[in-house]
């Protein structure tokens, strides 16, 4: 037994000699690979710290001109390039601001070093839990080092030299300073870098005035501004808010209280467009350079769009095509809405800007239809015609060319304003035979209408496309007094320091029209309103215009005005498809009637452009004397009265009556 107990006891020495042994080599071995993971680690930072950028540029900021546009009412409506609000210290913004940033950012900021390796261990267990990079471990300062400094590459290059500026930037400045250049410079979203821009793009006001609910919103931005915008996500933007007031529950800067009452109290966001002005507004850009001859600095334009005017305009289109779209056929709408100066205030490109950027107001060729019979009939007015001139509304050819009336209905023997107001397709081609197409497109295009004209006998039913915009400014002249105008969208140009740039200056192009001629217009195209095609489009006030449909109804417009506002709305399809029982006197003259309804609610009734009654008198008895004298000359020459029928001529008014005589066209 002894012997056996003395051999026990001999083992054990050479046990935990062995023991000694292993642990010595492993401690030696582990204190090479350190040595040597240290030699590595620091050959690595030494050859990512030599290509270091030039920290002397972080006071430079590159970034592109903006271009902010507004309404007429003082309403941003858009912004375009990188938006810079004021820089401000930390401390003199809205105290919810930097607390918000810091509880769902960095909620160790005051704590690191410019690395939080405790934020950097919790994020990967998180990551490792979730089999994917679910959080990162960056904070403010490293941030802070990659919006100054670096790219938004994902690479180790890039972590590594973040992780220096990090500590660099914590070495350089205080954390309150390193904040406050945090908060100035992050971007937000929808072209916004710092907090104040952000804060007068989504809530139009400064960031010294946010409130809790406000700075939450703001700093919930910072993960994924595209996709927490409220503007365009409003709920995602919503949820990420609330994540963003409870983690400033859980850092204990407010209360479980103040959370919940800011829930329930959400601020309305302020200074927003909505998607349809985005149509306006990219129309309004595109025209920017011309007026400033390329300057190279914020701009801010001040608009002729009327925020009102616009929300009504695009709720009466969205309520027709909701309701007939699928019952009429009807895919796409399109409205412009101006003054008689021709300034517009509303305008719809298209039903849903986000689907299509293409404009149909102001980029779609359409034919106009019987919208282009008041450059016809103006034509005759101003060659001797009057709205009492008669007519024989019948069938009739243009060479191999017979084009026949809607329905195929004929009235016979009508006057020039009944013609009109029903829009008589027979009566138009023989007015414009008689004055000649040439004629025509000269009217059409001293009215402001710029796009080709074909000059062919078809031109009277409208055939030629033209856009909606250009078709609207041209009825514009009627609403004036005859004063052709360039419709337009820009009053004022400022940069930033308020500079005047550009403003806009006259209210037309010049006298187009005769006045006499501008009233017998309005006669005629009251008449269209009052009992014509254009009955939908009646407001109860003094209103005016013409409806148009084209061939196999793919496309309706109602052009009307009062002496206010004058307006033009179409429909039809992309594809050129035809709508099912759409015509001008249906969906467009409804809309339109009930949008001048609810504009004009409330203001002084206006008479539209009339001549005064002495001149037309005077301007009568000379067209008489004219007329006899050139009877007498025919009579005395021995030609007769049927002989001069042959042609297309007018008769000018007898006495006691304003016409006799029936135009006849062969």
């Amino acid at each position: 037994m002894k012997k056996t107990g003395s051999a026990t006891r001999k083992s054990s020495p050479r046990r935990s000699s062995g023991r000694k042994g292993i642990f010595k080599t492993l401690l030696t071995w582990a204190s090479v690979a350190a040595i040597w993971g240290f030699i590595f680690l620091a050959g690595v930072v030494a050859w990512y710290a030599w290509d270091l950028p030039d920290v002397g540029d972080m006071d430079q900021i590159s970034r592109r001109p903006s271009v902010t546009l507004m309404s007429e009412d003082g309403i941003r409506l858009a912004s375009y390039g990188d938006l810079y609000g004021e820089t401000l210290e930390a401390s003199e913004m809205s105290r919810f601001l930097p607390q918000a940033i810091i509880a769902i950012e960095d909620r160790r900021f005051y704590d690191h070093f410019g690395i939080d390796l405790l934020g950097i261990a919790r994020a990967s267990l998180v990551n490792l839990k979730a089999g994917r990079m679910a959080h990162g471990g960056s904070t403010i300062t490293q941030q802070l080092a990659k919006n100054l400094f670096l790219s938004s590459e994902r690479s180790l290059k890039r972590k590594v030299q973040e992780a220096l500026l990090a500590i660099w930037l914590e070495q350089k400045f205080t954390k309150d300073q390193i904040l406050t250049l945090y908060m100035n410079r992050v971007y937000f979203g929808a072209g916004t870098y710092g907090v104040d821009a952000a804060a007068k793009i989504y809530f139009g006001q400064s960031a010294r005035n946010l409130g809790l609910y406000e700075s939450a919103l703001i700093a919930g931005l910072l993960k994924a501004p595209s996709r927490y915008n409220p503007t365009s996500s409003a709920s995602k933007a919503e949820r990420r808010t609330e994540l963003v007031l409870d983690a400033m529950v859980d850092a204990r800067f407010i209360s479980p209280e103040e959370a919940a009452k800011a829930k329930k109290n959400r601020p309305t966001l302020g200074g927003n467009s909505s998607d349809q002005e985005r149509f306006f507004a990219d129309w309004i850009l595109s025209q920017v350079d011309d007026y400033t001859g390329g300057y190279n600095g914020d701009l801010i334009v001040h608009t002729s769009l009327n925020t009102r005017h616009q929300r009504l305009a695009e709720k009466h289109m969205e309520q027709v095509l909701a309701a007939a779209s699928d019952k009429s056929k009807v895919g796409q709408g399109a409205l412009i809405i101006m003054s008689p100066q021709g300034a517009v205030s509303a305008m719809i490109g298209g039903r849903d800007y986000r689907a299509s950027q293409f404009n149909r107001a102001t980029q779609a060729l359409r034919q106009p239809g019987s919208a282009f019979k008041s450059f016809v009939f103006l034509a005759g007015l101003e060659n001797g015609l009057y709205p009492d001139s008669r007519f024989v509304d019948r069938p009739i050819a243009v060479g191999k060319w017979k084009p026949g009336n809607y329905n195929d209905k004929y009235y016979g023997d009508v006057t020039l304003r009944e013609a009109f107001a029903r829009s008589m397709n027979s009566v138009a081609v023989q007015v414009s035979q008689q004055v000649g197409p040439s004629n025509v497109i000269e009217v059409a295009k001293r009215l402001g209408i710029s796009s080709s004209l074909d000059n062919a006998p078809a031109v009277a039913l409208g055939v030629s496309e033209v856009t909606l915009l250009e078709l609207t400014g041209s009825y514009a002249v009627f609403a004036n007094g005859g004063q052709v105008v360039q419709p337009h969208g820009i009053l004022e140009i400022q940069n930033a320091q308020g500079q005047k740039l550009y403003q806009r200056s006259g209210s037309g192009l010049g006298q187009a029209v005769q006045s006499r001629h501008v009233a017998m217009m309005n006669d005629m195209m009251s008449a269209t309103v009052a009992w014509g095609t254009g009955k939908s489009a009646q407001t109860g006030r003094p209103a005016a215009g013409k409806t148009g449909t084209t061939q196999s109804n793919r496309d309706a417009l109602f052009i009307g005005y009062t002496p206010t506002t004058v307006a033009g709305v179409w429909f039809g399809n992309d594809d050129g498809s035809a709508m099912k029982g759409v015509t001008g006197g249906t969906l467009p003259a409804t809309v339109w009637g009930d949008l001048m309804k609810e504009i004009e609610q409330g203001q002084p009734i206006a008479q539209l452009p009339q001549e005064a009654p002495s001149n037309v008198v005077e301007e009568k008895i000379e067209e008489v004397g004219g007329f006899l004298q050139n009877l007498f000359g025919r009579l005395k020459s021995g030609q007769s009265g049927a002989d001069s029928a042959e042609k297309p001529t007018s008769h000018a008014p007898e006495a006691g009556k304003k016409q006799r005589g029936t135009a006849q066209f062969k």
